[in-house]
């Protein structure tokens, strides 16, 4: 159950109202997801957010596809319903398969399993790992 209420377009203020129709306009959409509805509880928190995601998830030396994917396996890990299925929606809008997904949830679960060994081990870092300074 949410615990603020969501901020629909036509009730949210100017400066809410401003970030809407920016990320319609990047996203070349003509809705505005949940998420950002309910985190422009404060306005705040929605402008600087929304300015991260345009910086970070940007084409730069990751292409949009590399950083969907990333994006999907950390919401994985960290168990959030909504990430998951907002990047994986992201990432086959551009381009990955269900064979490509289907491998990622591989390459997560292993991580998952094999850091939770290394951690329970307390196996110390091998010194040819370790970056030369």
């Amino acid at each position: 159950m949410p615990m603020v209420k969501m901020v629909d377009y036509d009730a949210a203020p100017a400066d809410v109202k401003a970030v809407y129709d920016d990320i319609m306009l990047t996203k070349k959409t003509d809705w505005v997801n949940n998420f950002w509805k309910y985190i422009a509880t404060s306005p705040a928190t929605l402008k600087r957010v929304w300015s991260n995601v345009k910086e970070v998830m940007a084409p730069g030396k990751l292409d949009p596809l590399t950083k969907e994917m990333i994006y999907v396996a950390v919401s994985v890990t960290n168990n959030c319903e909504y990430c998951i299925h907002s990047h994986t929606a992201g990432a086959k809008n551009k381009g990955m398969t269900d064979e490509m997904f289907a491998e990622l949830l591989a390459v997560v679960g292993l991580a998952n399993e094999t850091n939770r060994l290394a951690n329970g081990y307390q196996i110390p870092v091998d010194e040819q790992f370790k970056p030369k300074l």
